[in-house]
């Protein structure tokens, strides 16, 4: 099981730590809704982005499919992660680069990753294996907010260990001072307007933590 607390918490999703790495998060300009990360580390990279899917279907199948008809340059190809495409994109200046699309499928959602640079071009490499097990290694958090197939799971601003930490031993506080402000139970008989019932409830919402 993953230690969470070195995890970094984007909302959607938890990011394992790895040294060397640069992590840039992706917003909406107009109203700086995060919408994806993309990790460098060394010529390589990979986007990161969790989606919602069907309740009792996988979604990578169709989106690969969608994305071979929609590029006929696309390969499919076997790889780490099953079935993967390779993908030819032109970038800034008319340059070709291979890119690498790989989609995970998990309890109502998929996880996809976008490999550039070496990582797409030499499985065998170093920055592959290291972006590949940073990439197996993220759990999804995928939440019980109603949202529909192929909608993005909602993201905020990456939240550290160090501020996740203080906001529990916080919380941890604060619901240690309501208890010692609960009245004790009366000894003995006692009428039902003395009756005091005291319920305390803790919830967590579900982590979905299947890593493959």
């Amino acid at each position: 099981v993953p230690d969470y607390d070195e995890y970094l918490d984007m909302g959607s999703y938890y990011l394992p730590f790895l040294q060397g790495i640069e992590l840039r998060v992706k917003a909406n300009r107009a109203t700086q809704q995060v919408l994806g990360t993309t990790i460098t580390y060394g010529s390589s990279s990979v986007e990161i982005e969790a989606f919602a899917a069907p309740k009792t279907l996988g979604l990578w199948d169709d989106v690969r499919a969608d994305l071979i008809d929609a590029n006929r340059a696309a390969k499919e190809t076997e790889g780490v992660f099953g079935t993967e495409l390779e993908l030819p994109v032109v970038v800034k200046g008319g340059r070709k680069v291979t890119t690498r699309i790989v989609g995970i499928d998990g309890p109502r959602w998929m996880l996809r990753g976008i490999f550039s640079g070496k990582a797409a071009t030499d499985p065998d490499g170093d920055e592959a294996k290291a972006l590949n097990q940073l990439f197996s290694n993220i759990v999804v958090e995928r939440g019980e907010d109603p949202l529909a197939p192929r909608d993005l799971i909602p993201m905020h601003p990456p939240v550290a260990p160090a501020e996740r930490k203080a906001a529990k031993a916080a919380a941890e506080a604060a619901d240690s001072d309501k208890k010692a402000d609960v009245p004790s139970q009366p000894k003995g008989p006692f009428d039902s307007d003395q009756q005091v019932e005291v319920k305390t409830t803790l919830s967590r919402g579900p982590m979905f933590s299947e890593v493959r």
